[in-house]
């Protein structure tokens, strides 16, 4: 009697190293995704504790949004991306 791997456990010999996505389709999607989130939510974390904007610190600690909420938040609230220097929060 042959035994074989059920599909969801993955056969390396019919798939791959990686599964039927194919080798580089987890390498290719995951790891760039979490680079991408991680430099956003770095970018974010470090804008909003200059700040002193301990509530967005928190949301961002919490949250995570492959980048989507940090991007938004450093265009439209921090405005990093302009050209004027920096100032302080002011409360």
């Amino acid at each position: 009697m042959i035994m074989t791997l059920p599909w969801y456990l993955g056969n390396s010999r019919m798939y791959g190293e990686w599964g039927s996505v194919g080798m580089w389709g987890i390498r290719g999607l995951i790891v760039p995704l979490i680079a991408w989130s991680v430099l956003w939510t770095g970018l974010a974390l470090w804008h909003s504790a200059r700040r002193s904007e301990k509530w967005w610190f928190i949301i961002f600690l919490i949250v995570h949004t492959a980048g989507i909420l940090e991007l938004l938040y450093l265009i439209f609230v921090a405005k990093a991306f302009t050209s004027k220097p920096h100032t302080k929060h002011k409360k």
